[in-house]
């Protein structure tokens, strides 16, 4: 007499996972969503912050421009120079579409100095004004440099530089633009995922078979995992290798990173539990998820510091779970932090988790 075969649990839900990720990989959304929108933002932010900024200024009609002074401003790389009469340029100027109206005055050809550099510009310039006045000063002290190298100078700077690592902007917008694609796949997956399970009575068709619910819901969101971490690998492999993102420490940061990645996926994944339970149509379901994503990819420093906001919406945007995971990447691959000194924005996750998962336990149907 043979021996009855004992029923896996374990090697059933291993099956639903790999099959549940091979739907993934076939659905053009969610490589879309999952892929191509964070590498797009990735290649975007990473050639602006490979480039040097261009600051666009027109000289004034009666500037003094037959000289060395203004032969060495036009051949900046990073100054445009606009043709305009004075009248047009001031209104760009006001407009901002100009940083300044620039006019070389002559002020004693038989001493030095000769000229003076009178920079007209406007408020809403004042992000680039500064850049400006550091590319004249900087061609003023070339000019000097190689002309008059013994001329006496009025006062002098004494400055030290510390070595340091340059802050990119791709340092600042990969982490960010990888925590709202696991966020993303997290609420918009897991809730089309169950959702169109229970629509097309796949999940009835389980309970038909000897596995556990428990097991089954193991095995969907193992596939979603899966899925998202080769787009976290595929992420940061491209803002490293193409566009210089910092792992301080190397391997062993990209696996911080990936441990981080792991955790705020599971985390969302509430939220997608949530979503699932709560729609009772397809059609409900974006309402619902980008009342939970969006305020979260506006307000958690994704694009821009936290600090950036009024002081009255900060306290907002330091309660989402988005910002700590952010902030948590950004500590571990710039500032050389590990997963012990992410422990306050790890405990800040778990309480999310705890608080997602008892709520999606009481909504999530299975009918």
């Amino acid at each position: 007499m043979t021996k009855p075969t004992v029923y896996s649990q374990t090697t059933a839900m291993l099956a639903i996972a790999k099959a549940s990720l091979r739907s993934i990989f076939r659905s053009p959304s969610a490589v879309i969503f999952s892929f191509l929108f964070p590498i797009i933002f990735i290649l975007v932010f990473g050639f602006l912050s490979s480039t040097t900024p261009v600051i666009r200024v027109a000289f004034a009609d009666d500037s003094s421009n037959g000289n060395e002074l203004y032969q060495q401003l036009i051949a900046k790389s990073n100054l445009k120079i606009v043709t305009q009469s004075q009248v047009i340029s001031r209104q760009e100027l006001e407009k901002g579409h100009i940083t300044a109206i620039l006019k070389i005055k002559e002020v004693n050809p038989a001493q030095f100095p000769k000229y003076a550099v009178e920079i007209t510009t406007s408020t809403a310039a004042a992000d680039r004004i500064g850049l400006l006045q550091s590319i004249i000063q900087q061609t003023i002290a070339e000019l000097d440099l190689t002309n008059f190298p013994q001329r006496p100078t009025y006062a002098y700077m004494i400055k030290e530089t510390l070595p340091g690592r340059e802050y990119r902007t791709i340092d600042f917008i990969l982490p960010g633009q990888l925590g709202f694609s696991l966020l993303s796949a997290g609420v918009f997956g897991v809730a089309f995922i169950f959702f169109n399970l229970r629509q097309t009575l796949v999940l009835k068709r389980f309970f038909a078979t000897p596995i556990k619910r428990t097991y089954i819901v193991f095995g969907e969101g193992l596939g979603r995992i899966a899925f998202q971490m080769i787009t976290a690998v595929v992420i940061l492999s491209i803002g490293h290798f193409a566009f210089k993102f910092t792992l301080i420490h190397q391997w062993v940061t990209f696996l911080e990173l990936m441990v981080l990645s792991l955790v705020g996926l599971i985390v969302f994944m509430g939220f997608g539990f949530i979503v699932s339970g709560l729609a009772t149509s397809e059609s409900t379901i974006p309402p619902f998820a980008n009342l939970v994503t969006l305020p979260q990819f506006l307000l958690a420093g994704t694009f821009f510091p936290v600090e950036n906001f009024p002081g009255w919406l900060q306290p907002l945007c330091k309660i989402l779970p988005l910002t700590h995971l952010n902030q948590a990447m950004r500590n571990v691959a710039f500032e050389g932090a590990h997963l012990p000194d992410c422990l306050p924005q790890l405990q800040y996750l778990l309480i999310w988790g705890v608080i997602l998962y008892a709520i999606a336990i009481r909504v999530f149907r299975w009918e």
